[in-house]
């Protein structure tokens, strides 16, 4: 090993870069001679590649300039130099013929020495035969235009906050949970009160409607789950296991199971009728905020404030992809009614996602708080709202936002009660019910008088960052 001579880098650099090229030098030293007929044919080729559409626009100007002077019944000759086309991407045919079909009259040959072969279709407009060629499409695309919603009717009631909404399958009612522990149950038309519905010993967090069975589903930071039979009015079944508060729960459209997730950092799946726990989804490290059930896969979706959401596979009950592009806990996820798609909410940005494999379709941010809810109308309404009160409103296929604004504080309440707790829209998708930390329930419509004009689209697609990660 004392033998070994050291050198400096610089000397071993210089060494490398020599034997680097004595090497090339060796190897260009065997290359055969250009061919000059090939590289002729290789250029033409290239400038005919890159400028065919340039070509098209000229010859379609020297033709409109030469029927202006001659008889269009007359066939057109075009000089070898009044073209230059085997400059321009001849690729060397000597012996073709320029065809062309004529705008008004049948085609008619037209005969040159150095040529292309071409046919451009009849067109009374005279359009260019760029027309022809299909657009590459917009990576962007422009927004569909949607009415601005307008507030329509404040309904009180609650004596705290209000924390979750369900709108019923029949569109006839909804009901709603509060701080108060009271689940009260609103005529949506009137906005009547028509029934209290209490047995929480805390705050209700989240209530759902059977659209099979005369049922609704609560649930709170009691750690309790209570299936309410509205026949009668009264619980019928508790399901028992969570460890701590139950944040939301979601009922599977087609199968009588029942999703609940909370501050255990669990999911759990119950059989609606035997009050079964069949499955306990583990895998998220804090709060599981929110839950989603659709009937195909993934049939579960859950978000957390470990800033992850996870997509389940329901037969299993094992977590089949987890979503990390979220920087910030995760509190709402609401899924598309028409679209196979989700989206989820946290301060940092709301994001959307393409099942079934939660593929990342697109950022949209705005919002500057925290985003506690999120719902969506089959006419491509997302709307969004902040810990601060603030409502935002976005064209869900670009992200556009294209109406925000603070919802009205009751009098009497303090600002700091300007809270969107929940969203809710109406099974028609035109009625729009927010929960709010001033213990109201605010009901929004479409503005019917807007137009296009009153309310045009102000997009500007470069101000749009559409980061993919």
């Amino acid at each position: 090993m004392e033998d070994v001579q050291k050198h400096s880098v610089h000397t071993l650099i210089f060494r490398s870069l020599k034997r680097t090229h004595d090497l090339f030098v060796s190897n260009q030293g065997n290359l055969p001679d250009i061919d000059d007929r090939l590289e002729k044919l290789r250029r033409s080729i290239k400038a005919r590649d890159t400028y065919g559409l340039v070509l098209d626009r000229a010859i379609k100007s020297m033709d409109a300039k030469k029927m202006s002077a001659l008889q269009i019944d007359k066939p057109l000759a075009i000089t070898d130099g009044s073209m230059a086309s085997s400059d321009l991407g001849t690729a060397g045919t000597e012996s073709g013929s320029l065809v062309r079909y004529n705008r008004d009259k049948e085609k008619t040959p037209l005969s040159g020495n150095n040529s292309l072969v071409r046919a451009s279709m009849p067109s009374s407009s005279g359009a260019s035969n760029v027309q022809l060629i299909p657009k590459k499409a917009p990576s962007i695309p422009k927004p569909k235009w949607h009415a601005p919603w307008k507030l329509s009717r404040v309904i009180s009631g609650h004596l705290g906050w209000v924390r979750c909404i369900a709108v019923e399958p029949g569109n006839e009612w909804f009901a709603t949970g509060a701080g108060d522990r009271v689940i009260k149950i609103w005529d949506l038309a009137s906005g009547k009160l028509k029934l209290s519905l209490t047995g929480h010993v805390s705050t209700v967090r989240g209530v759902a409607v059977s659209a099979k069975h005369p049922y609704l589903f609560s649930c709170g930071e009691d750690r309790q789950v209570k299936c309410w039979d509205l026949e009668y009015n009264k619980v019928i079944r508790h399901y028992h296991g969570h460890l701590s508060a139950v944040y939301s729960l979601a009922l599977h459209p087609t199968i009588d199971v029942l999703a609940t997730s909370g501050r255990d950092s669990t999911a759990r799946i119950w059989d609606m009728r035997t009050k079964a726990n069949v499955h306990t989804l583990t895998g998220h490290t804090n709060t599981v905020a929110s839950v989603v059930a659709q009937a195909t896969n993934p049939q579960i979706i859950t978000g957390s404030h470990d800033s992850t959401v996870r997509l389940w596979d329901l037969a299993a009950g094992k977590s089949v992809c987890t979503l990390t592009n979220h920087k910030k806990s995760v509190r709402s996820i609401v899924l598309h009614p028409s679209l196979y798609m989700f989206a989820s909410a946290s301060p940092d940005n709301i994001k959307q996602w393409r099942c079934p494999e939660g593929n990342f379709v697109q950022n949209i941010s705005g919002h500057t708080a925290i985003v506690n809810c999120m719902a969506a109308n089959s006419d491509g309404v997302l709307v969004s709202g902040g810990d601060n009160g603030t409502m935002f409103f976005w064209d869900w296929r670009t992200g556009y936002n294209f109406q925000r604004f603070q919802a009205p504080v009751q009098p009497g309440s303090m600002d700091s009660e300007a809270g969107i707790f929940a969203l809710c829209f109406d099974q028609s998708g035109t009625r729009l019910i927010t929960a709010e930390a001033d213990k109201t329930i605010k009901v929004y419509k479409e503005d019917d008088e807007a137009n296009e004009e009153t309310h045009p689209i102000n997009w500007r697609p470069e101000l749009l960052k559409r980061r993919k990660f």
